[in-house]
């Protein structure tokens, strides 16, 4: 059988390729991660693999293009059985899509909403990121991981935001071990596989990268 050709575009610090990078590690996967210019000019093969949304992360299998990030996750967990990311149950998968939906419609903006904000908006920006960081701590309940005791699709979906968690504290002036502690021991615990901890760039990186966000967006 042939060796699957993977080749990822990619931008270091974007959310979304790092869920892919996370799910192509937990599978054991071989892939070349291609660093798009985000911002100088992006690539020919970036325009036409993803022509509608011109975004990373693109999966490029055996030159055929997957896009949007849960999606590639979804697509790497159907394509190579072991280890699931997703419950075996169809119930299961159910709640599992729903909180990735939630994840995607949620976290990502409500969290650059904070680095975006002052005064009194970014109160409010603040609020609605620790509420929904507060719904999210009610699925985990008691549990190791989203999905139960073995780490999965959800944990992933949510993983890749997680990056820049240290920079909405900073820019937020609050901590999430304090607002929501069983999120900040769920971040630790997934740090310490070896498949995310392989992935995630330094908090510091992300926060400078956040900081040069913010003279472009002109807030300083």
């Amino acid at each position: 059988m042939a060796k699957d050709d993977l080749i990822l575009l990619d931008f270091w610090v974007s959310p979304f390729s790092l869920r892919v990078k996370i799910a192509l590690e937990e599978k054991g996967l071989d892939y070349e991660a291609r660093e798009e210019d985000i911002f100088g000019g992006k690539s020919e093969l970036l325009l036409k693999s993803n022509p509608i949304y011109e975004k990373v992360p693109v999966l490029l299998h055996n030159g055929k293009p997957i896009v949007e990030s849960s999606n590639i996750v979804y697509y790497i967990d159907e394509t190579w059985a072991s280890p699931p990311l997703l419950p075996a149950c169809a119930y299961g998968r159910s709640r599992a899509r729903f909180w990735a939906d939630f994840i995607d419609k949620k976290v990502f903006d409500a969290g650059s909403s904070i680095w975006k904000s002052k005064g009194e908006e970014l109160e409010s920006a603040k609020k609605e990121f620790i509420d929904i960081l507060k719904k999210l701590e009610g699925a985990l309940g008691g549990k190791d991981y989203f999905g139960g005791d073995d780490f999965g699709f959800v944990d992933i979906v949510l993983l890749g935001v997680t990056a820049w968690f240290g920079a909405y504290e900073k820019y937020g002036g609050f901590k999430i071990d304090d607002e929501c502690p069983k999120i900040g021991a769920w971040i630790e615990k997934c740090k310490k596989r070896e498949t995310v901890a392989r992935v995630l760039p330094d908090p510091k990186q992300v926060y400078e990268f956040v900081g040069i966000l913010r003279k472009m967006n002109g807030i300083e």
